[in-house]
């Protein structure tokens, strides 16, 4: 899922450690089983995914003439975890991790390279971002991104149309705002959440996370000041999960918001919500909405021959069109294959947006590869320092440029 919610994870590893010392491997190629026994790790401990995944790990176990162990692993912990299995050359067979963690694990020496497996289909914003130098490491079976909510109720009422540009969501969302209402939520937390909430303004805007401060990037973290100093969005924004921002607007509470297709089963349970779905409003009418990509990727652990066969024909199952289709549409992802994206944008519209929007999206770590959760940090540092600090937009971005130098 997206909620990418990670710190650096050196940090996280030195304080995991030791817990996990004791935790033994639980998982791990290398060995630990026999050839017809695989081992599969992953963090949906608590989503809908949590149910599903499993069935279809047995499903392709069974295609492939393996039985396939699953076993899950406390989100704040798996990637130390699995880093720990690297250095020790006993990563699982089979791994979903985190798109944008997938060049740390690739680094590491303990992935091999999906040269077996085609790529044909699938968007090329996905593949490259299972890439780490050059070679494809992890794929994809769906993806997932952030676009606009907008509850239909309150614009019918002001006369208004979903906002496409910066200004007019501006000016929508100034309107909408009355009480206790705000025009717009979004999620501005000290986390990777937080930068992951940004980067559709900052990457649209022009910027680079190569240069946090640059003029492009200035603009973009302005547009957000202004929300908030017009009292069109909460000062709370700061400290928002992208699940309070749902329950915000699910609640009333705000008449827009910037979310992923994870928070439809939720809003759908809600009968008397009326809402819409646009991609993420754009600086002006020649620009296109650059997303970042979330989502995990399918990664298989070095261990042997017949093992590594083995657990690529597994995931090549796992990939297949039928299989990918399935698996998104009970994620609430959008299926890598594009073909199978048009089927669900065709037979969901409520996702349509969110399939418009993987063509132009970006991998999180396209730009910067192993330095990204670094230069995130000081991202959503200054996304804080601005909103929340007192700092100017220009003042807050040229510190965070000046921490990752």
């Amino acid at each position: 899922m997206v909620h990418v919610k990670r710190r650096a994870l050196a940090a996280a590893l030195a304080a995991a450690a030791l817990a996990l010392s004791a935790c033994g491997d639980g998982a791990g190629g290398g060995g630990a089983t026999s050839d017809d026994t695989l081992t599969e790790i992953d963090y949906y401990e608590a989503a809908p995914q949590n149910t599903q995944l499993p069935k279809l790990l047995d499903a392709c176990g069974a295609e492939a003439g393996v039985k396939v162990q699953h076993q899950q692993v406390p989100r704040t912990q798996f990637m130390p975890k699995l880093l720990q299995q690297a250095s020790a050359k006993a990563v699982p067979d089979l791994a979903l991790i985190d798109n944008p963690d997938l060049p740390q694990l690739a680094a590491t020496g303990g992935l091999v390279p999906l040269t077996g497996l085609s790529t044909e289909g699938l968007y090329p914003s996905i593949v490259n971002a299972g890439q780490y130098q050059g070679q494809t490491y992890g794929i994809a079976p769906g993806v997932n991104g952030l676009a606009l909510y907008y509850n239909e109720t309150l614009f019918q009422q002001a006369g208004l149309t979903p906002p496409k540009t910066w200004d007019e969501l501006t000016a929508a969302a100034k309107q909408l705002t009355q009480g206790t209402r705000y025009g717009i939520a979004f999620s501005a937390v000290g986390t990777e959440e937080g930068s992951f909430q940004f980067e559709p303004f900052f990457w649209t805007a022009g910027a680079s996370l190569k240069q946090l401060d640059s003029p492009a990037a200035i603009k973009a973290l302005t547009l957000w000041k202004d929300l908030v100093d017009a009292k069109a969005a909460s000062k709370s924004v700061v400290t928002w999960t992208q699940a309070d921002v749902n329950d915000q607007f699910m609640a009333g509470n705000a008449a827009m918001m910037v979310n992923g297709p994870w928070q439809l089963p939720t809003l759908n349970k809600k009968s008397d919500l009326k809402f819409g779905i646009v991609p993420i409003p754009i600086p002006n009418a020649n620009a296109k909405p650059v997303t970042p990509l979330g989502g995990e990727v399918w990664t298989v652990g070095k261990s042997n021959p017949e093992r590594e066969k083995k657990a690529l024909a597994v995931l090549k199952c796992l990939l297949g069109q039928d299989k990918s289709l399935e698996w998104s549409t009970n994620a609430g992802y959008i299926p890598s294959n594009q073909a199978a994206a048009q089927q669900l944008a065709s037979s969901n519209p409520q996702l349509k947006a969110f399939v418009e929007e993987v063509a132009t999206a970006q991998a999180r770590t396209a730009e910067l590869g192993t330095g990204y959760p670094k230069v995130s940090e000081a991202l959503f540092n200054a996304i804080q320092a601005c909103l929340a600090g007192g700092k100017s937009p220009e003042e807050a971005l040229k510190a965070a440029q000046a921490a990752v130098k």
